[in-house]
């Protein structure tokens, strides 16, 4: 995989360090890893990721620890245009997982399923299965909404490691997902990629904004159309507090 050895690019967005890539080279990379159980974790970076890296000194070194971190939403993409890589685009949590499935459906790799609930892996499952018979599903787990004790801990990833799985699908939710694939760096012997609401888009529980409108930076505003009490802050003032942070940044060099 010639490409998958590139050597890594990151630009900062507001200071979070965010990898120059495309979405087929992510995939390899992720492969690539998977294929040599590296214990390694991808971060899926949008406007609220960026900025709480600047409220959350905890968050932001997972998200500086990474092994990638993808730009995923318009404004981080636009970001890395405006700082040099004119051709970025966005590389997104659902659609990179469904990427690597179609092709460790070919090459053979496992996968583990971690975060939701039982309803939506079930579902999940089903999803992947039908559209790849052949993807080898190694596990799926719903894990408590508490925190674990070291005890569950520890069994969790003795089952993720058991498993064979060259990567773990992690969809915790935003920042708990990053910090638990960073805490678990070392641990958990395969790829961890953090995809948020991925489990719920492919599993059909969440309706996910039509093409044109993620293709032109709009899928924020289906999102919160559909969950407007949980997510009007992050999506308002959030992506106000970005717009803030970009336009500073690239006014600095200038003065």
């Amino acid at each position: 995989m010639p490409n998958a050895a590139k050597q890594r690019s990151t630009l900062p967005v507001l200071g979070a360090p965010i990898d120059v890539l495309d979405a087929e080279i992510a995939v390899q990379r992720i492969s690539a890893w998977a294929q040599s159980s590296q214990s390694r974790y991808v971060c899926i970076c949008n406007a609220h990721s960026v900025v709480t890296t600047r409220q959350d000194p905890t968050f932001a070194s997972a998200i500086a620890g990474a092994d990638m971190a993808t730009p995923d939403g318009a404004p981080v993409a636009w970001m890395l245009k405006r700082l040099g890589a004119a051709q970025q685009t966005r590389v997104s949590g659902p659609e990179l997982m469904l990427n690597y499935c179609a092709r460790a459906s070919r090459n053979g790799q496992s996968l583990y399923l971690y975060g939701s609930t039982p309803a939506t892996l079930a579902a999940l499952q089903n999803e992947l299965k039908r559209r790849w018979p052949a993807l080898n599903i190694a596990g799926a787990e719903s894990p408590p909404f508490k925190a674990p004790t070291a005890a569950e801990d520890a069994a969790t990833v003795e089952r993720i490691n058991a498993s064979g799985a060259g990567t773990v699908w992690v969809s915790l939710g935003c920042p708990k997902q990053e910090l638990w694939m960073a805490s678990h760096r070392g641990r958990v012997q395969a790829v961890m990629v953090g995809v948020g609401a991925a489990f719920d888009f492919h599993a059909g529980t969440i309706s996910r904004a039509p093409p044109w409108m993620r293709e032109n930076g709009l899928e924020w505003l289906h999102r919160l159309a559909s969950e407007p009490r949980r997510l009007w802050k992050r999506y308002l003032l959030t992506n106000t507090v970005f717009l803030l942070g970009a336009a500073r940044q690239l006014l600095m060099p200038r003065r």
